[in-house]
């Protein structure tokens, strides 16, 4: 064979060489992934209902009854007898004031009693002995008269003698100062050994049971809730009355439910807002005078309200978005004119049907026009599913 047969035939086996290797590479390449499945979310319905609107302000605890103890006599503190903080009943021995001074005077105004009644029965002795004479002339009418004006003046004298021993028995039992109400009594300011006066305060005792608490509202919550007060007033109860609901400052809701009970008597001019006072019934104490706490009530029925969890609600630069799943499980982002905002539901005025379904859970997995896994929001966490 010669050299240009055989370079010909050697091209002719690599060239045959080359596209098998290239048709085996074809043969062993691996196939495209499958396409990954819809994402899963949390649906829920948009329900239709009527949902109470509530309304809040923040108010302060006041004792049912505050009563300040003061001493009406002046004197030394002798005694405290109860400790700071205790329940006390009414005509409860508080304070011992030293009584001497006040014992003193009582004697001295006992005894000028006593030289007053015996001035008195003289001159009623010389009365009856002048009063025979005079009429038989053995003594002159003028001292028979002067004998009855002292009788008189020693009458008038006993009065005053008997109103100043009323007095100093009044004083001296004043040395010892009771409790004027039940309640518990506050961290007296006074020590043993000061001297107090009428015009100190040695401590107060307030009734905690029921709870006042007074908050301010708008003239236009006053109108809307003032017939219920008026009728809570004048029977004692009212009907369709809103329950209160106390927050705590630490979040806290108070167990038990309170009611209007007075309106103050004029609307502050500067604020535009009227002082209410509710009541809160408080067995344990929990409650004390002066807590800062926010008082929540229904004030108004929104009726027929479309509603959808808070989480199902996006919120970019003003405008709302809701995830609505189709029948055909695809996702359409739509925007939503969204109202009040009730126990972690949103009330939504425009947007939405009742029936059809919302991303509540998921929305960070989505976009619009995907398909995806609907699955139904039956946790506890959704307020939806509590009803």
């Amino acid at each position: 064979m010669s050299q240009d047969a055989r370079t010909t035939m050697a091209t002719w086996f690599a060239g045959m060489a080359m596209i098998a290797s290239a048709l085996a590479g074809i043969g062993c390449k691996p196939s495209a992934p499958p396409a990954p499945p819809p994402p899963a979310v949390v649906v829920t319905e948009v329900v239709q209902r009527d949902v109470p609107i509530y309304s809040e302000w923040v108010g302060t605890t006041v004792g049912f009854v505050n009563a300040q103890v003061m001493p009406r006599v002046q004197g030394y503190l002798l005694e405290q007898r109860y400790k700071d903080g205790d329940c006390v009943k009414a005509n409860e021995p508080l304070f011992v004031i030293d009584e001497r001074r006040y014992k003193t005077a009582l004697d001295q105004a006992l005894g000028n009693l006593a030289e007053q009644r015996a001035n008195l029965r003289k001159n009623q002795l010389d009365v009856g002995r002048f009063t025979p004479l005079a009429a038989r002339g053995a003594v002159s009418n003028q001292e028979l008269d002067d004998a009855v004006q002292a009788t008189r003046a020693s009458e008038a004298q006993v009065k005053a003698a008997e109103a100043a021993v009323e007095n100093a028995r009044l004083d001296l039992g004043w040395t010892r100062i009771h409790s004027p109400i039940d309640g518990i009594a506050g961290i007296a300011p006074v020590q043993v050994g000061d001297l107090v006066t009428p015009s100190t305060v040695l401590t107060t005792v307030s009734r905690i049971d029921p709870m006042k608490v007074a908050f301010p509202i708008t003239e236009r919550e006053y109108l809307r809730v003032v017939d219920r007060i008026n009728e809570h007033r004048d029977d004692g109860h009212a009907q369709d009355a809103p329950e209160l609901q106390l927050i705590l400052v630490d979040g806290r809701t108070y167990p038990l439910p309170g009611r209007f009970s007075v309106t103050d008597r004029e609307v502050d001019r500067k604020t535009g807002t009227i002082l209410v006072q509710a009541l809160f019934p408080n067995p344990d104490a929990l409650l004390r005078p002066g807590l800062y706490a926010k008082v929540r009530a229904p004030t108004v029925t929104a009726r027929g309200a479309l509603v959808v969890p808070q989480s199902a609600v996006q919120e970019i630069q003003g405008v709302y978005q809701v995830a609505v799943v189709g029948p055909d499980d695809k996702v359409a982002l739509r925007t939503v004119a969204v109202g009040k905002q009730v126990e972690g539901l949103w009330i939504i005025d425009e947007g939405l049907q009742p029936g059809e379904r919302v991303v509540s859970e998921g929305l960070q997995k989505i976009k619009d026009g995907i398909a995806v896994k609907p699955m139904p929001d039956s946790s506890d966490r959704n307020p939806l599913a509590k009803e």
